[in-house]
């Protein structure tokens, strides 16, 4: 990957992961201080449900705030309420109260998230987009694992401090965008995109997205139950064993993103797509059976979590490649919903074949239904829409005109337009064009040219003296006859 565009998203990649880790952190302060403060757990639900809530209501309108104020400043915004917000959470405990904090800090989270998919979107070119997306989505998994291992600093503060302890990660995490060197992407004229004209621009990057968020959260939301569920003639698993398979599914989404985004940048996104759903459909069978247990279910959490956390970002990039000018930010907006709802949708569905054929064979069986409609979908749209074909490599040629002959710069010509520098006006617009013009003339006067020039004297000698010989003889002549 160029220098350079490492460089440009250092500071927004460093900004959010001290952001990410402070969410990670506060998604278990929160039900921590609500259950202390004696919260019914009904209360606490819906207080959870806020943040989700947030999420949608920001994926409809961030966009407006972003493009009237650039991204630095949105950002600013953002973290700055994720900031007030959490230390608002540790003055009271009223579960209202609590429900306007979590709904705000959803909405400025999904602000932050289409701040950054934006800003390296827009900023990228379609060679490296799926690497600069699998770096972001690293990151973010790697906030969120991190935050949740230092909960353990928390338990050794009163919990107002750990609250004031997510604040000032959330201030901090501005700090980069505003000293480090970095480039914000310029704001286009933005133009308007309804969700059907997404859908007719990206079939296939609005359906991965849907998918991602489907199969995404049925992971995070169900994995653990199908985990704890007992088999005859297995041993239940533990909550420390639960939660290693778990760190587990997230490690292979961390350590795949950036090998799988590679390939994206250098293949066909649509053949990626239909690799991964291929390796979901087959991957969700072994948990079915020969991956129930032991090491080959530890292999296959690891696979399934590199394939399932992958798609988004390679959905993405596949989007962004076909987004019209001025409609990247926009369109970031759209697929952040789309893989929201596909979230909110996909939990209390897939419960209910996992109430009736148990846990991990309901489950399991789900998630090779969706891959398998994930595979349908996909092929399909690679026949309806190919991929294009790559041109004929171009080869450069030396250049064959004779106008670098004819239009060879030389002294003659360097003369003159010193002489019309010192004629010209100080007024004169053209004066300092000109000048620049003549400190390069040097440099542009070649071998070639000067061959050429070479060539131009001698003919104009031969030239004067044919002439001169003729008018020796001319007069010669003239002379004879007077005599």
């Amino acid at each position: 990957m160029p220098r350079h565009l490492l460089l440009m998203s250092l500071a927004p990649l460093l900004g959010l992961a001290l952001l990410g880790i402070g969410n990670a952190m506060l998604t278990s302060l929160v039900p921590l201080r609500l259950s202390a403060s004696g919260v019914s757990s009904e209360a606490i639900g819906l207080i959870s449900s806020a943040y989700y809530l947030g999420l949608g209501l920001g994926a409809l309108i961030n966009d407006r705030l972003l493009l009237r104020i650039g991204h630095i400043r949105a950002y600013a915004c953002f973290a700055s309420l994720v900031a007030v917000a959490a230390l608002a959470m540790g003055l009271s405990d009223h579960p209202v109260v609590w429900f306007l904090l979590r709904m705000m800090i959803g909405w400025a989270l999904v602000g932050v998230y289409l701040v950054i998919e934006s800003w390296l979107l827009s900023a990228s070119d379609p060679a490296v987009r799926g690497r600069l997306l699998a770096l972001y989505m690293i990151v973010l998994y790697g906030a969120s694992v991190l935050g949740q291992l230092l909960l353990g600093v928390t338990a050794m503060l009163s919990l107002e401090s750990a609250f004031m302890l997510v604040a000032m990660l959330a201030a901090a995490s501005v700090l980069p965008l505003v000293l480090l060197p970095r480039v914000s992407p310029l704001i286009e004229q933005s133009e308007p995109l309804s969700p059907w004209r997404l859908v007719r621009i990206t079939p296939t990057g609005v359906f991965g997205c849907l998918a991602s968020g489907v199969v995404v959260a049925v992971l995070y939301s169900l994995l653990p139950l199908a985990l704890s569920d007992v088999t005859p003639g297995q041993a239940a698993l533990g909550t420390a064993e639960i939660g290693q398979r778990m760190a587990l599914v997230v490690l292979g989404g961390m350590l795949l993103q950036y090998p799988i985004g590679r390939w994206s940048d250098s293949h066909d996104r649509q053949q990626v797509l239909i690799i991964l759903s291929i390796a979901i459909v087959a991957l969700a069978g072994l948990l079915m059976g020969p991956a129930s247990e032991g090491i080959a279910q530890l292999v296959t959490l690891f696979m399934l979590g590199g394939a399932a956390f992958t798609l988004y970002p390679v959905a993405v990039s596949h989007a962004a490649d076909r987004a019209p000018a001025g409609a990247l930010v926009r369109m970031s907006q759209g697929l952040l919903l789309i893989n929201a709802v596909g979230s909110t949708l996909s939990p209390p569905i897939v419960s209910l074949p996992m109430a009736g054929m148990g846990a991990m064979p309901g489950m399991a069986l789900s998630l090779a239904v969706m891959g398998g409609v994930m595979l349908v979908f996909f092929v399909w749209r690679r026949v309806m829409r190919p991929a294009p074909q790559p041109m004929a490599p171009f080869e450069t040629h030396a250049s064959q005109t004779p106008l670098g002959t004819e239009l060879a710069v030389g002294p003659e010509l360097l003369e003159a337009a010193e002489e019309h520098l010192r004629d010209a006006g100080a007024d004169d617009p053209l004066v300092e064009v000109t000048r620049e013009l003549v400190a390069d003339m040097p440099e542009l006067i070649t071998d070639a040219s000067l061959d050429s020039l070479e060539e131009i004297e001698v003919k104009e000698e031969q030239s004067l003296h044919d002439q001169r010989a003729l008018d020796e003889q001319a007069f010669d002549e003239h002379k004879l006859q007077k005599e």
